[in-house]
Parts: C-alpha cells; structure tokens; sequence
C-alpha cells in the first residue's frame, strides 16, 4: 500500500493551509505573536496610535487619582489630631471636634443597613425563588434599575417631603433616605449572587424531601453569602459618602447623643460637616474640612479592601 506525499510543515509543527495550484499558504500570525509584515503601514500607524492613545488614557487617570489622594492627604493628616477626634465643636472655646460627627456617622449606617438589609436581601429572594410573574420581575427589575440611575439630590428633596415633614429633621428621616437610594443596589446585588448558585443544588435538595423555604435557607443563601456581604460593605461605603441627601433630612446639629436619641435628632455625618466647615471663613474651617476628608478617604480606602477581603474569604470558604 503507497502512502501519499507528505504535506510540509510549518515552524512550530503547524500544517499549512492549501492553496491555489499547489502553493502553501501559511497561518496568519495576529499581533501580540507578532508577525505583522502583511499588515500595511497605515494600519500599522492606527495599531500603534490606538495602543498610545490607551497608555495614555491610563497614565492620566491613573495620575489624576493619585494626585487627588495625595493631596488630599498631605493637607488632611496634619490636621488629624487626638483633640479633634474627642471633643466637641465650641463656639465659645473657639475649638472643633468631630467625635459628634463620627457618632452620626456610624448612627445613620447602622440603621440604615439594619432596614435595607431585609428589604433587598428578601426582595431579591422572592424575585428568583419565588416569583412566577416574568413580566412582572422584568418591571421590578426596571424599577431598580432606574431608582439607583436618580440624583441623589432628588432623593434628597423626595425624604425631606416624605419623612422630615413626619419625624422632623433628624437622623431617622435621613437613614430612611439612604433606604430608599441603597435599595436597588442591595436587591440587584443579592439578586446576581442568588443566580450564581447551581441549579443542580437546588434539585438535590428537593431531591431529599426539603422544602422551598428550608432549600432557600440552608443551602441557597449559604452559597451566595459572599456577594450579599460584598454588597452590604459597598452599600456602607456609599451611605458614608452621601452628602446631598442628607443635607435636606438629617439636619446640621453637632451634638453628643446615645443610639435611640440621636436617631430622634438632628445631627450632622462626616460628610455634612465637611460641607459646613469649608464654608466657614479662616484657615481652622479649612484645616478642619481637609481633616475630615482625609478621614473620610483613609474610611473609603478601608471599606472596598474590606469587601474584596471579604469576597475572597468566602469564595475560598465555598471552595471547601
């Protein structure tokens, strides 16, 4: 039995393609591999352009963080000191504090994660577990989506009508706010965790006798943990950052109360005060502002690494 010719082979092992009257055309190798002879010298030009263009796009974003961050620091840390972060403002003494503000501050998060947290967390439950209503989940869907697109001056102005004008201008009225502005944000967030569980894990579960509330609770939510708590630590970033709300809502008291009290009265975050003191004349205003923004950047800083740590933790937990 004759055996056929053998065809030749390229450098690396590859066989060439058959061409016209016995000609052998070789692969064509992409850039990056990168034999770029075929390529004419214009498109060359434009590769290289473009390349130069995205180098330079990051080379600027990049610096323009960093100059902000540097900035803010360099005139910020200075001015952090024990005295400010213990004490009180007093006209009277002519000194500044923040302790109030930094209160305020873990007040309105704490009860608003306390509220936003079922309501998100249970909504999106419903909506993948539960709700048959395709047309109705695409309109909630449509809904949040468009809630978490809205200034937050308008939600702002909506808190102020619907709960300063009830409780008064206080830390309640400005946490319900934040509810309102963090609810998309926390439902979609939990709805897109609740999708990544297996399929499979839910029909073996039913496969021995379980329930739709008990496969819900002891084998869904365990396996989408990690991407609520990544939303729950994002959605406390953007509540400390939220300024124009609050400004409509919480008020700008700067006092010293408990849990339940301050929730009943008018306080200034961390963010409002840093409104109000760049707007005062002298350089303590000034100094205090970039004081309190470096506290509230370092704040920032320490949340997003917190909720990557926490990701991975529980990614590297589910693995096991």
């Amino acid at each position: 039995m004759k055996s056929g010719p053998i065809s030749p082979r390229c450098e690396g092992g590859a066989r060439p393609f058959p061409g016209i009257a016995g000609q052998a055309l070789l692969p064509r190798q992409e850039a990056g591999g990168a034999d770029l002879g075929g390529i004419s010298a214009g498109r060359r030009l434009y590769i290289g352009l473009m390349k130069a263009l995205c180098l330079l796009s990051a080379c600027v974003t990049c610096g323009v963080a960093l100059f902000l961050i540097g900035y803010v620091l360099f005139k910020g840390v200075p001015s952090v000191t024990w005295e400010l972060l213990s004490t009180k403002p007093s006209y009277l003494e002519g000194t500044i504090g923040i302790l109030p503000d930094i209160l305020n501050t873990v007040y309105i998060i704490t009860a608003t994660l306390l509220i936003v947290l079922p309501l998100g967390v249970g909504a999106a439950i419903y909506l993948t577990e539960y709700a048959r209503n395709k047309r109705l989940v695409a309109v909630i869907e449509y809904a949040a989506e468009t809630l978490s697109g809205i200034p937050s001056i308008i939600f702002g102005l909506v808190g102020m009508l619907l709960f300063a004008n009830t409780f008064g201008s206080c830390l309640l009225a400005g946490a319900l706010t934040l509810v309102i502005m963090n609810l998309p944000t926390v439902m979609r967030t939990a709805q897109e965790s609740l999708k990544t569980v297996p399929q499979s894990y839910r029909e073996g579960a039913f496969g021995l006798g379980a329930g739709k509330w008990r496969v819900v609770r002891t084998v869904v939510l365990p396996g989408c943990v990690d991407g609520v708590v990544t939303g729950c630590i994002l959605s406390a970033g953007r509540i400390l950052g939220e300024s124009a709300a609050l400004l409509f809502t919480a008020g700008f008291a700067h006092t010293l109360n408990g849990f339940f009290t301050g929730l009943g009265s008018p306080g200034a975050t961390l963010t409002v005060a840093l409104y109000l003191y760049a707007k005062e004349p002298g350089p303590g205003g000034a100094e205090a502002a970039f004081a309190i923004a470096a506290i509230l950047m370092a704040l920032t800083l320490c949340i997003n690494l917190a909720a990557a740590l926490a990701g991975r933790y529980f990614k590297k937990r589910s693995a096991l």
